[in-house]
């Protein structure tokens, strides 16, 4: 579907921030992608993964995923270079390809996503706290709850002065969290014990967990959580002080959180078993380690934790009010999302969210929501702007569009259409809590659109779309349903 219909075009890269001193180099940018991969998810990777599968299916399950996302890395590196003038990546793409309703709904998405990873980062950093102050519980305690608030708030102002200020202290941490994990790695690789990695090698011996394909389902989500942020330098490229890094960062960042990833996970295996790893206290890098050398390694594993949630916690405060802001910039959601301060800060776009993030960091004191659940809510969230990245890349392999004369479009149509498939093996593996509770988020950001296209007087739905936001309604409807009988439950 055309998206000319809307008054106002796609912003290109030269106006937003324009500003030299306030573009982003590629260590910037590659910090970006890696800080924004390299969050909580990693020191809990060793009890995420055992919790539901063996050994076997923790290495099929990490096959799937460097597939899917390797993918899906290319993806974003060849729309970079191939539509240089769509900023704000995901959401950009979804609308060039499939119109102006599906490209909300990938801005909707990724923005949920983000908000959502944003309340599950505050969760966790203060669960970690809690092995130094018990009282900070699981995450979800008052105490913790107003920590996670002050520190919210912190990272607003400090968002507010600017986002290349922003960025420089996001690469100094990103650095710092890096480190400690490096080191993990180096001790239980010297630790590790072939006999306790092939101890119940399939995962069959525990009925619990269920078949090989059963168990790899298990894995998903937690594998894309912690790649979620692949797309960082995509999300900047109207801040990108070269368009060529943009792909650079992408790959470097991806490559090096993958080797990390599965050095955690699978060299675990051989030091503690999948049921004792899956029986693990989050941050479990943190037993991991304590039982390898001691009190010590708890501490560092905890410590190191929290400088890189709150690095996290930045990078993705920052990606969160970036895609909203580019979308209202354009007139896909409202106007006001596209305003910026003085420093080139989309100031709006970044209170709304973080209000939403205080928000929802009150109802998990309420409703005592747990990291896990929020995780991957915050996953089942981005798959929508991943699936239409993947689709639109084949979409323009199949018509050659930005391809040149007698240019093989094979390899592009083939990457397009894995990264695709790989997204909607993620949305079945999710299952159908998760989905629902999605849909119950996607469902009110119908309104905004609305509101959107009333703004810039376009036509509110063409027919395909109005047949879309009837069902998104109408599932969401019937998911609040089900969740408010018990007869499903997320959180």
């Amino acid at each position: 579907m055309a998206t000319t219909d809307i008054p106002a075009p796609i912003v290109p890269a030269t106006s937003i921030s324009t500003d030299s001193s306030n573009k982003l180099r590629l260590g910037a940018l590659t910090a970006l992608v890696i800080g924004s991969m390299v969050g909580s998810g990693v020191f809990s990777l060793p009890q995420n993964m055992a919790v539901g599968a063996g050994p076997l299916a923790i290495i099929i399950g990490w096959g799937i995923t460097a597939v899917g996302m390797l993918a899906l890395v290319f993806v974003y590196q060849s729309l970079a270079t191939r539509k240089p003038t769509l900023e704000a990546g995901p959401y950009a793409y979804a609308k060039a390809g499939f119109g102006p309703f599906v490209g909300f709904n990938a801005a909707w998405g990724y923005w949920i996503s983000a908000w959502v990873g944003n309340v599950s980062y505050a969760v966790i950093v203060f669960s970690a706290l809690s092995y130094f102050y018990p009282s900070f519980g699981d995450g979800n305690t008052w105490q913790a709850v107003l920590g996670a608030s002050v520190l919210l708030w912190v990272i607003h102002f400090l968002i507010m002065a600017g986002v290349r200020q922003a960025a420089v202290v996001n690469t100094v941490v990103t650095i710092a969290k890096i480190a400690p994990i490096v080191l993990f790695v180096g001790i239980v690789a010297v630790a590790f014990k072939v006999e306790v990695w092939s101890l119940d090698f399939t995962g069959l011996g525990d009925a619990s967990l269920g078949t090989i394909m059963t168990q790899v389902k298990s894995t998903m989500l937690v594998t894309l959580w912690v790649f979620i942020g692949i797309e960082g330098a995509s999300v900047f490229s109207a801040r990108a002080e070269r368009r060529k890094d943009i792909a650079t960062a992408t790959v470097l960042g991806f490559f090096s959180c993958l080797a990390l990833y599965a050095l955690v996970s699978l060299l675990s295996l051989g030091v503690l078993s999948q049921p004792e790893l899956a029986a693990l206290k989050n941050p479990s890098m943190a037993g991991v380690l304590e039982a390898i050398v001691g009190p010590w390694g708890a501490i560092l594993i905890n410590l190191a934790l929290v400088v890189s949630v709150i690095g996290a916690f930045l990078s993705w405060t920052l990606l969160a009010a970036e895609v909203p802001h580019v979308a209202g910039k354009d007139g896909t959601m409202p106007k006001f999302f596209g305003h910026e301060n003085k420093r080139g800060v989309p100031s709006n776009s970044l209170l709304i969210t973080n209000l939403l993030v205080q928000a929802f960091l009150i109802i998990t004191l309420f409703a005592q929501s747990t990291y896990q659940a929020l995780f991957y809510i915050a996953s089942v969230a981005i798959l929508v702007p991943y699936i239409f990245s993947g689709a639109y890349a084949a979409k323009l392999a199949i018509t050659g569009e930005s391809f040149g004369s007698g240019e093989n479009r094979s390899g592009a149509l083939i990457i397009g259409i894995v990264a695709t498939i790989y997204g909607l093996w993620l949305v079945y593996a999710a299952g159908l809590a998760y989905l629902f509770m999605c849909a119950m988020l996607y469902a009110p950001g119908i309104i905004l659109y609305i509101w959107a296209r009333r703004e810039n007087q376009a036509r509110l739905f063409h027919p395909v779309e109005a047949v879309l936001a009837v069902a998104l309604v109408a599932i969401g409807f019937y998911a609040a349903y089900e969740m408010w009988t018990g007869a499903v439950s997320a959180l």
